[in-house]
Formats: structure tokens, C-alpha cells, sequence
């Protein structure tokens, strides 16, 4: 009877110790400071300025800003607004997925997004160039989600 009692207890600790094992979930680790498919590290970013990073990252196909980019952005337009000789120029990029086409008109909206937020704080359309690369000139030559990650973007750069 004791020793019918002791293996009923081995066999429901381990019972539970299976599910329990098989309910846990384990957060995928894509990358350093990934924010849902939009890179937001810094071991790639560079600066336009002291403390102004110069460039913004997108999620997969997506134009859109996010919340960081736009932060990101506003510390550009008061840069520019306080060195009002410079001039930039947008480069939007693509990750290599999707055809030449696709992924250069994607670049375009990307960095005319960030154009308009930039004009939307004071910066003249007149200071400020559009281009697209697309996915031809990748800052991470990797084929996986990181590296597409660091490729989905638009840089400020100073023009000549």
C-alpha cells in the first residue's frame, strides 16, 4: 500500500513535470535589441551627427515609420534645423528578397517617408535628395531575418 502510494506520487511529479515542460515557451532570439521585425540595434548604425544616428529601419515590405524611427528622425530635423547650410540626401534599401523592380520602388517610399517627416518638423523639400538602392547595396551581406533586418532601411546622408 506505502509502496503503491510512493510510485502513484513519482508518477504524477513526473506527469506534471512532461506538461509543464511542454507548456513553456521560449522567446526566439533573432538578433540584439529586435523590436518584432524591425532592427533596431546599433552595432550598424552609424551618425549623421554627435548623438544623432543616421539611419531608420522598417519591418518586412513596409514603408511605414515606426515609433523609434520617427524619434530617430526628429533628432535629425533639429540637427538640420541648426545646421541649415547642410543638405542631405535619403537612401532607401531593401532587403534581397523580391525582384530588382519591387524592392527599388520600396526603397523609394522608404526614404521619401522619412522625407516627409523630416519636412514635417521645418526641413525645406529644397535641402533634402530622395534615391533608392533597393537591395542593391546591403549593409549586411547575410541571408537570414538579422540581415534582412539591417538591409530595410533609409540613411541620411550629407550631400556634396
Amino acid at each position: 500500500m506505502i509502496l503503491s502510494k510512493f510510485y502513484k506520487n513519482i508518477f504524477l511529479v513526473t506527469l506534471l513535470s512532461l506538461v509543464l515542460t511542454a507548456c513553456a515557451t521560449q522567446k526566439k532570439a533573432v538578433g540584439p535589441d529586435m523590436q518584432g521585425d524591425v532592427y533596431t540595434g546599433t552595432d550598424t548604425v552609424k551618425y549623421l551627427a554627435d548623438g544623432v544616428a543616421d539611419r531608420v529601419f522598417f519591418a518586412t515590405n513596409e514603408s511605414i515609420l515606426t515609433t523609434r524611427s520617427r524619434e530617430t528622425l526628429r533628432k535629425q530635423a533639429a540637427w538640420l534645423r541648426k545646421n541649415s547650410d547642410v543638405n542631405v540626401v535619403l537612401e532607401g534599401h531593401a532587403d534581397e528578397r523580391g525582384t530588382r523592380e519591387y524592392n527599388l520602388a520600396l526603397g523609394e517610399r522608404r526614404a521619401n517617408a522619412a522625407k516627409d517627416y523630416l519636412m514635417t518638423y521645418g526641413i525645406s523639400s529644397n535641402r533634402i535628395s530622395v534615391i533608392s538602392y533597393g537591395k542593391e547595396r546591403p549593409v549586411d551581406s547575410g541571408s537570414n531575418p538579422l540581415s534582412w533586418s539591417k538591409n530595410r532601411r533609409s540613411v541620411t546622408v550629407k550631400a556634396n
